[in-house]
């Protein structure tokens, strides 16, 4: 029996501690309300506060002994979770501000994918923070009148999907603001290269009325795409008996498109979703409001 208590500086994505987004950042908060109901691999926060108390200690964020203590317990526990020792894991920035309505933050602040032992884990923690005060992270400050020194920087840990295919689910089109398609894009392997534009995604729209039908699907060679390695990720050519296959099945686009939907309605905005799918098992990795709609 795993005995899960929320400190200071960690929080749980499955307790109600963590849906705070002033506590955990907007990433983490937005999965934690999720994590009972919804397919959310298991994770931990290190908290705003944390970073906070440590920005104070030094103009280079670090890990005091104490805090790296708590970051050893809770590494271990989510081991336990795991059912393995050292388990692969995602370490994800999430500031207060991140994936808000007026902001999303997204590809602003520092993320690391299959990083493995604590003090990978740590170093991973440390290079989080430090993006924090980066230029690209200031900038977009500036261009949406934030106050520059923020209001805290979360860092989430959370164990690791080494995803057959990953994709992008918007409830709503953002290209053209329509309400009643669902678009996904989808791509094989781990999520990096689809975020960073680097494989051309097989493309997919769906009507949600009346009943959930693909009404257009553009599918050809993604070119790339991000595969986990013995230390990190690395991108390599989709392998020839891929490129011409579709990343996904027809039943699961239709299970991508009901899940945004249901997550609208649930959450009372449309919603653009990172998920991942491992042997045909389901996981939703990231939840957060479209920003670019109209009213």
């Amino acid at each position: 029996m795993i005995t899960i208590v929320p400190t200071l500086n960690i929080c749980w994505l499955d307790t109600p501690a963590c849906r705070d987004p002033a506590r955990s950042g907007g990433k983490a908060a937005n999965l934690a309300l999720l994590a009972g109901a919804y397919p959310v691999p298991p994770g931990f926060c290190l908290t705003a506060a944390a970073y906070r108390r440590a920005a104070l200690a030094s103009p280079v964020p670090g890990l005091s002994p104490a805090l790296y203590a708590e970051l050893a317990g809770a590494y271990a526990q989510l081991a336990q979770r795991c059912g393995m020792a050292d388990p692969p894991v995602a370490v994800r920035s999430s500031a207060v501000e991140e994936d808000s309505k007026i902001a999303s933050f997204a590809g602003q602040h520092e993320s690391y994918l299959n990083v493995r032992g604590l003090a990978a884990v740590a170093a991973a923690v440390r290079r989080c923070w430090a993006s924090a005060r980066g230029e690209r992270v200031l900038a977009y400050r500036r261009a949406r009148g934030l106050h520059l020194e923020g209001q805290g920087l979360a860092v989430l840990v959370q164990a690791l999907i080494v995803a057959d295919v990953a994709a992008i689910v918007f409830s709503a089109d953002p290209r053209t603001g329509r309400r009643d398609q669902v678009v996904i894009n989808a791509t094989w392997g781990l999520g990096e290269s689809l975020v960073a534009g680097t494989a051309t995604p097989h493309g997919y729209v769906v009507a949600r009325v009346p009943h959930l039908a693909i009404v257009d699907r553009q599918v050809g060679d993604p070119g790339r795409m991000t595969v986990a390695g013995p230390s990190g990720t690395y991108e390599v050519r989709v392998p020839p008996h891929l490129r011409a296959l579709p990343a996904l099945t027809d039943a699961q686009i239709a299970e991508l498109a009901r899940l945004a939907c249901q997550l609208e309605a649930a959450l009372g905005y449309p919603v653009d979703l990172e998920c991942a799918y491992r042997d045909g098992q389901l996981a939703l990795l990231q939840c957060r409001p479209i920003t670019t709609l109209g009213a």
